[in-house]
């Protein structure tokens, strides 16, 4: 039987990964009374019990009896009860925005600011997020990306990537990307704008690929970034990093920063050890 912990901070999406896991098969039960999850668990894994894969949703509604109901479940661990975690997180900026949308109140700010009900939520919830099997950070995921995500580590069974890398075309002229971690510069290439016949094509079509690409620069700069990722992603990956932007920019998103940022997706995807997806910000594209 397959029995996984879903938890995570509010507003992560953890109602949304249950819904998901039901679809996929799961028998979905979301905050348990603390009470009752010993029994639960001990009914769920009997040798005849026709459930064979189990979700159950559990986080700080449980209020005081959260840090009880993780004991619970490691004293259930070493009986021999066996469960993975999975840990839905996003930025605090992505769960204040998303707070102030529905309108709805953090459990642990009834009467107070979301941030320090958020803050505060991230601190009950370290200890738990440390032991996690598997983090998803959807403070840019989109619902499909999050299905996708969930398909392939509860249904297809494939590796984990803990890292997920998005490869991110801008335009400097609408400012550089606010989530960015790495941001690059391209706009020492020459500029298709100024070509009549490349002016209004992008990056994503074959005329301006290859006017790009002519110049030696461009591959240049492509290994030489590619080089320096390489080195940096198991580092990341090692320091329990979850999410990276990294941004390639020209003066308006659309030409020579479209043309690097697909170039370098292509070097990069089916690497196996992270996940990875590409937005063309100006263009409103991703993959």
């Amino acid at each position: 039987m397959r029995f996984v912990i879903v938890t995570g901070m509010s507003g992560g999406g953890k109602s949304t990964a249950l819904k998901m896991l039901e679809d996929a098969g799961f028998y979905c039960v979301d905050n348990l009374p603390v009470s009752l999850i010993e029994k639960f668990v001990e009914l769920i894994a009997t040798p005849d019990s026709e459930i064979t894969k189990v979700a159950l949703g559990l986080d700080v509604r449980a209020g005081h009896s959260f840090s009880e109901a993780t004991s619970i479940l490691q004293k259930q661990k070493e009986k021999g009860y066996e469960f993975e975690i999975l840990f839905m997180d996003a930025s605090d900026s992505a769960l204040v925005k998303r707070y102030k949308e529905t309108r709805r109140v953090h459990p642990l700010a009834a009467e107070g600011r979301v941030e320090d009900g958020i803050h505060e939520e991230r601190e009950m919830l370290d200890g738990i997020r440390k032991q996690a099997d598997f983090v998803i950070d959807t403070s840019n995921l989109l619902t499909r990306e999050l299905k996708e995500e969930l398909d392939r580590i509860f249904v297809k069974n494939e590796e984990y990537n803990s890292l997920m890398i998005t490869l991110l075309s801008f335009g400097f002229k609408y400012g550089i990307p606010a989530d960015a971690d790495l941001v690059f510069d391209v706009r020492f290439l020459p500029n298709p704008y100024y070509i009549d016949e490349l002016k209004a094509k992008t990056g994503n079509d074959k005329e301006v690929r290859d006017y790009v690409m002519q110049y030696p620069e461009s591959e240049a700069f492509l290994d030489k970034l590619s080089d320096m990722l390489h080195f940096l992603i198991p580092n990341y990956i090692k320091e329990g990093k979850y999410q990276l932007v990294v941004a390639i920019g020209c003066t308006g998103g659309q030409h020579r920063s479209v043309t690097l940022a697909n170039e370098l997706y292509e070097r990069m995807k089916n690497q196996g050890s992270y996940g990875i997806r590409l937005i063309h910000r100006e263009q409103r594209e991703r993959k």
